[in-house]
């Protein structure tokens, strides 16, 4: 998994569509090896993250648990003492 596509269910505050935006087009940018396409390649590049935005978004919405949402600072915090300790 790219390591800059973050967990986004079960926070509190919840996942707002910029952060699905941004994880969708961290995915598209991973599978198609493109971080920036051609103009020939542009217009599919851009479908393919808002759909894989919406169905994220769809996915999310539709997720339950019985779990207390997690603290996003808190989660920030961990994920970036991990990156210094390796």
């Amino acid at each position: 998994m790219c390591r800059n596509i973050k967990t986004l269910f079960n926070f509190d505050p919840p996942v707002t569509p910029e952060e699905v935006r941004a994880a969708s087009l961290q995915f598209v940018r991973k599978i198609s090896g493109f971080n920036k396409p051609s103009k020939a390649n542009e217009g599919a590049f851009l479908a393919a993250v808002d759909q894989v935005a919406d169905v994220s978004t769809r996915l999310l919405r539709s997720l339950e648990t019985k779990a207390p949402p997690k603290n996003r600072e808190e989660a920030a915090a961990k994920a970036k003492a991990r990156t210094v300790s390796t």
